[in-house]
């Protein structure tokens, strides 16, 4: 059985003092996580360091946002894969809805963010998903197909078993409104299956893939009971020590 991740994706949440708080509630309330479950929080750039030292005793692992696909140059204001690893942290969330929509991402650039986060030992979180005038029109797997296809482009079998998979159909981010278990299951059942065809059977029966659409405690149950749910991307529930790590409670007694 693969094991859970219960990833949470505070965005442009907390000031550093903010975050040591709600680090200190996610830590008083779940320091030790089972060995089923993998925990992670991605805060703003500014307290990476700070989680990684204030989490370091724990199992708790700490990932960044975004980050460029080059690995050093005159950028103003980005950051590198080497910057983000260095700082300790194991993950990076890349191609996410928001930064799709609001910062012109496209498959290509987030294809040579993906490469250059395995290049530094991260792994990546590739957010795929669908707009609801694309679900309206039946065409979430042509296009959820098309992201997968060009985000993996030129990353071998085993680049990829780094690589973790985060379904969010936009239409559930930050608006209360969730998938229901058998459209997240669906979809999920859809990317396994893409992904074995790509590569093989046993990269997609390893491979990890999250629901990231307004998840929190109280649909949680069920939609990690789902076959092919193997965690969540937890965005306005992970803000909440209580919720977050309700969240993993559940990934806990259901592993």
């Amino acid at each position: 059985m693969r094991k859970f991740l219960i990833a949470g994706n505070w965005k442009m949440n907390c000031t550093p003092s903010e975050a040591a708080l709600l680090l200190e509630g996610i830590k008083e309330k779940k320091g030790e996580v089972s060995e089923e479950v993998d925990v992670l929080v991605c805060p703003p750039f500014v307290s990476l360091s700070m989680a990684v030292n204030y989490l370091h005793e724990t199992d708790i692992q700490v990932g960044a946002q975004n980050m460029h696909f080059e690995s050093s140059g005159a950028y103003t204001g980005e950051i590198s894969a080497s910057m983000i690893a260095e700082s300790g942290c194991n993950y990076v969330i890349l191609g996410h809805s928001e930064r799709r929509e609001y910062f012109n991402e496209d498959d290509e650039l987030i294809n040579k963010k993906i490469g250059q986060a395995i290049s530094n030992d991260l792994a990546p979180i590739l957010c795929v998903g669908e707009s609801l005038e694309q679900r309206k029109a039946g065409e979430q797997k042509m296009v959820v197909g098309k992201q997968i296809r060009a985000a993996l482009e030129g990353i071998n079998t085993d680049q990829v078993l780094n690589v973790v998979i985060a379904y969010e159909p936009i239409w559930a981010i930050g608006t209360g409104e969730t998938a229901t278990p058998e459209q997240a299951q669906q979809m999920h059942k859809f990317i396994r299956d893409l992904v074995s065809e790509i590569y093989d059977s046993d990269v997609a029966t390893s491979l990890r893939i999250l629901y990231g659409g307004s998840m929190k405690p109280a649909n949680a149950d069920e939609l990690l009971s789902q076959p092919d749910v193997d965690g969540g991307l937890i965005g306005g529930a992970s803000l909440d020590a209580d919720s977050f790590t309700e969240i993993i409670t559940i990934a806990e007694k259901l592993s």
